[in-house]
């Protein structure tokens, strides 16, 4: 959907632009790792990584869980590649494990309920969320799909989601491009997703 896919790019670029501002490289020393370029989901042409940056972007770093995620104890890394995909990592350290699990039966709701609310607030919109079973690392993790049509425009956008924990560590993964569902690596956003909460403190 074009709006979503302006809206997400502006966004990112805005954040981009703060955090350099605002922030140096974010501290490695008792910080929980992030993922690598080369450990997206394979794609047409190499993803690219910007540095980890402390708090979450601008727009709350979650399409479908805008500010759900805290700021504080909080770091992100956005990826993209030539071919308008992109995603991002958020992984934030809770006060406790409780915290953590509440955090993670937040975004969980958020993620498994956006379809129908976009709709809601976009007349005319096509979007569907699906839920894609739960991914066996740590304390689990869980995925999901936003998949998008604006009739209007003629646009489709297909984003993957997943919310993992170890500890009180959660870390949130977004996938995203043009496209349906048919066309997503859901398969190997599974095993980035389970190499994300692995890696969290390995």
């Amino acid at each position: 959907m074009n709006k979503l896919r302006t809206a997400l790019a502006t966004a990112a670029a805005a954040a981009l632009g703060l955090a350099a501002l605002a922030t140096g490289p974010a501290q490695a020393a008792a910080q929980p790792a992030f993922l690598a370029a080369s450990q997206m989901p394979p794609s047409a042409t190499p993803w690219t990584a910007t540095q980890v940056f402390t708090g979450v972007p601008e727009n709350g770093g979650a399409l479908c869980a805008p500010y759900k995620i805290p700021a504080q104890n909080s770091r992100y890394r956005e990826f993209s590649t030539e071919l308008d995909t992109n995603g991002v990592q958020i992984t934030t350290v809770a006060r406790t494990e409780a915290d953590a699990v509440k955090l993670v039966d937040t975004l969980r709701k958020s993620l498994a309920g956006c379809g129908p609310l976009l709709q809601k607030q976009n007349p005319g919109l096509k979007a569907v969320s699906a839920a894609h079973g739960k991914v066996a690392v740590e304390e689990g993790a869980w995925v999901y799909s936003l998949d998008t049509a604006d009739p209007q425009v003629g646009s489709t956008d297909i984003h993957l989601f997943s919310v993992g924990r170890d500890g009180k560590t959660v870390t949130f993964v977004r996938w995203g491009q043009m496209g349906d569902l048919k066309d997503a690596p859901l398969t190997a956003f599974k095993t980035t997703t389970k190499t994300a909460v692995n890696k969290l403190w390995s």
